[in-house]
């Protein structure tokens, strides 16, 4: 609270202005009137809606800034990701593609075999490049997988699956009928295969073939004894 005014000692002097001088101050006050009418209404709220839009603004700030480094981690974490993938393809890749290169010749017989990346047009990007297989069986020109035929297809398969088993083995494979399309003569290459691989992972393999079912440990067989009614037979071969 302010401190009461103290009575004045001092006698008041009243002065006298000149009619110029009055005329300066009128034209001031003049002056002062009008910029206040061209100010309009004045808003007595104006200071508290300045402070609630201060405050919505630096909250927006703050959340934009919040989503500014989201986005940050966020691609920072895709350029590690894509960074990781980009080295693990090349390692697996290589190494598979060196393994596919040995085993084609040993599953047929000679011949040769390579894996290749395939880019888009206008993209040396290796995450988005897929892979072409190239394959020459003895006595023939290298060519698509596409122009094989259907037993060539099946052994250059089964030659990548077990090179990707031969990197990375599985704990169990299922091969359902890859055997359909060989002769015999490919079929005891397949199988000497599979006794191999058989060492490390486990082997699932449905089959016709006689000689394919006489390699495995243990048989299941299904069979129809009444019309519209299977029935599942096993038996321990070794």
């Amino acid at each position: 609270q302010a401190e009461p005014q103290s009575e004045m000692t001092d006698p008041v002097v009243t002065l006298e202005i000149s009619e110029e001088e009055e005329k300066v101050l009128h034209e001031e006050v003049e002056s002062l009137r009008d910029r206040i009418r061209r100010l309009g209404e004045v808003n007595t709220m104006a200071v508290e809606e300045f402070d609630d839009m201060q405050r919505r603004h630096e909250h927006l700030y703050k959340e934009k800034m919040d989503l500014e480094q989201s986005i940050q981690n966020l691609n920072d974490a895709i350029e590690h990701i894509n960074k990781t993938s980009i080295e693990r393809f090349q390692k697996a890749f290589e190494a598979i593609a060196t393994r596919f290169e040995k085993l084609f010749p040993i599953i047929f017989g000679g011949g040769q075999a390579q894996l290749t990346l395939v880019y888009p047009e206008g993209s040396t990007d290796i995450l988005e490049a897929g892979v072409d297989i190239l394959a020459q069986p003895p006595g023939k020109k290298i060519s698509n997988m596409t122009l094989l035929s259907g037993g060539e297809k099946a052994l250059t398969a089964i030659s990548l699956i077990f090179a990707i088993f031969m990197v990375k083995p599985s704990p169990f494979c299922i091969l359902d009928e890859v055997d359909a399309p060989l002769d015999d003569s490919n079929i005891g290459k397949f199988n000497a295969l599979v006794r191999e691989m058989s060492s490390k992972s486990q082997f699932i393999l449905v089959t016709h073939n006689k000689k394919t079912m006489e390699l495995n440990d243990t048989l299941y067989g299904v069979t129809m004894e009444e019309p519209g009614v299977s029935r599942m037979v096993s038996i321990q071969l070794q």
